[in-house]
């Protein structure tokens, strides 16, 4: 249950901000934010062990980020299945999917963030549905933008609704922050901060953005990090936190 938060406000000083919150199961093995990859220099973000890839991308050069969430639908064949890690890091470096065999990556949500525009794919195994994501706030979880895929009597989709409806509007009634390039993380961040620490929850919650919920049998799944990106022209300011409501926990990467 990813989440992605994204405001767009094209008149501002900061016309994109973003959030996103990565849900794994926290044994899965993963390095924080740096230059991974030898054939993308330019590219900054944590790495994934399992697979190579990355949830959150970012070209500090462009400006531009690449974020993934899994999305819903007929998943890939396993033979030849491609890993959806790969998805942020094209897009950051190149601003586009280009020649890409979507039969081979299970269902998606992909966004590409600018100074001056930010786009939604999401491809449910069959269909690839590319939108611009105007001025405003939006929320994007596994069941698509504001949940709009949601089926009644699931307790995955319940969770997602619950956390929608818990925090959407405290975000659209908090000052949207302007992160400058020197403030330190609370003051960039803001009213937005306290929220994207929890709230306040207990990470059990039904409504949490930062779950943490054993499974049994020694599997425990929730919120890994949270990345936060905020876009202006002259460049991007990147600050990462990897002990998720932990207020002492954030690090400036860009």
């Amino acid at each position: 249950m990813c989440t992605a938060i994204i405001s767009v406000d094209p008149s501002a000083a900061v016309p994109v901000l973003l959030a996103g919150v990565r849900d794994e199961f926290v044994a899965r093995e993963w390095e924080p934010p740096g230059r991974h990859w030898p054939d993308r220099p330019g590219l900054v973000g944590g790495r994934d062990l399992r697979a190579g890839g990355t949830w959150f991308a970012v070209d500090p050069a462009a400006p531009r980020v690449g974020l993934v969430l899994n999305g819903r639908g007929r998943m890939a064949p396993e033979d030849g299945r491609a890993t959806r890690g790969e998805l942020p890091l094209r897009m950051a470096a190149d601003g586009k999917l280009g020649e890409l065999g979507l039969a081979a990556f299970d269902p998606f949500h992909l966004v590409g963030a600018e100074p001056d525009r930010v786009r939604l794919w999401s491809w449910d195994g069959a269909e690839l549905v590319e939108r611009v994501l105007g001025r405003g706030l939006h929320m994007i979880v596994n069941s698509g933008l504001e949940g709009e895929g949601q089926q009644e009597g699931g307790t995955e989709d319940a969770y997602m609704g619950a956390r929608l409806s818990h925090f959407r509007p405290r975000l659209a009634a908090a000052p949207r922050p302007a992160p400058g390039a020197t403030e330190d993380v609370r003051t960039a961040w803001g009213a937005w901060l306290p929220l994207l620490e929890g709230d306040g929850l207990p990470r059990a919650d039904h409504r949490a953005l930062l779950p943490l919920l054993d499974m049994g049998e020694g599997r425990v799944w929730g919120t890994t990090s949270v990345s936060l990106a905020a876009l202006t022209p002259g460049g991007v300011r990147y600050d990462f936190s990897a002990a998720p409501g932990d207020g002492a926990a954030w690090s400036r990467v860009l």
